[in-house]
């Protein structure tokens, strides 16, 4: 059973930083693509980052390209977004999704919330 566990979500002044975490078992990690997604009250899920399998591969939503880094750790199944001068517009709930190939989103984790507020 496929399970992805994201962490690192909280409460952020604008300007701030958080990296979230998202744990994986039940599936060979690296030979997953990993993604982030967030969904803010009242919009569609977005995405934020993809990562191939050996992080060679790379993609950002213009709206976070130079402030957040997508990055994984296959030696510990988890994959991470270091995210900077965060913004109020960032506040959502962020997902982690694992496909078996890039850009494609098999399986997701259950979310962690990111608020940025003063």
């Amino acid at each position: 059973q496929v399970q992805l566990v994201e962490s690192g979500g909280g409460l952020v002044q604008p300007g701030g930083s958080l990296r979230l975490s998202c744990a994986a078992s039940g599936l060979t990690f690296s030979s997953y693509a990993m993604s982030w997604y967030r969904q803010a009250p009242g919009k569609e899920r977005e995405l934020v980052a993809d990562i191939g399998y050996t992080a060679y591969m790379l993609n950002y939503a213009d709206s976070v390209k130079g402030r957040f880094t997508i990055s994984r750790d296959n030696s510990k199944n988890t994959v991470y977004l270091q995210m900077n001068s965060l913004k109020p517009e960032d506040t959502a709930m962020y997902y982690c999704s694992a496909g078996r190939f890039w850009k494609t989103y098999d399986f997701w984790g259950q979310g962690t919330q990111v608020t940025v507020s003063s």
